[in-house]
């Protein structure tokens, strides 16, 4: 086999990366979704995470208006990508919330262990988001 084609196979094997704008929706939806559930389940959560209620339900209702600016962001703009201003704001507000995860576990409150994993979880999922968000600025 020749050298163009194992280089052909190699990029056929790599998964197709996925737009900006794909990354931004997705945060969008899953920010959404993450307010629903801990607006929703505030004081079930409450229990299994050593998390008080009010601090789950505000956090939960403070990711709708976020959720909308990041469906915004990912449409915005002309075809090819979204403006950066705006992704910048995306991207440095989802850091803060990743800091603001790590406060939660470690200054503020005591979670109980699930609590410190359901945290974590979301944290590092905002966290590659935002490794994404910053990538697809990039290119």
């Amino acid at each position: 086999m020749s050298t163009a084609s194992n280089a052909s196979a190699a990029v056929k094997l790599h998964a197709p990366a996925l737009s900006l704008r794909t990354i931004l929706a997705l945060d969008a939806i899953t920010g959404l979704a993450m307010g629903l559930l801990l607006v929703a389940t505030s004081g079930l959560l409450s229990g299994l995470l050593g998390l008080p209620k009010d601090f789950l339900f505000m956090a939960g209702a403070s990711l709708f208006p976020v959720a909308a600016l990041v469906g915004f962001t990912s449409r915005a703009g002309g075809e090819t990508k979204p403006p950066a201003p705006l992704v910048w704001i995306v991207i440095l507000g989802n850091l803060g919330w990743v800091i603001a995860s790590i406060l939660t576990m470690e200054v503020w409150f005591e979670p109980s262990i699930l609590g410190f994993v359901f945290v974590s979880v979301q944290a590092l999922v905002v966290l590659a988001f935002s490794v994404l968000e910053y990538r697809g600025l990039r290119n």
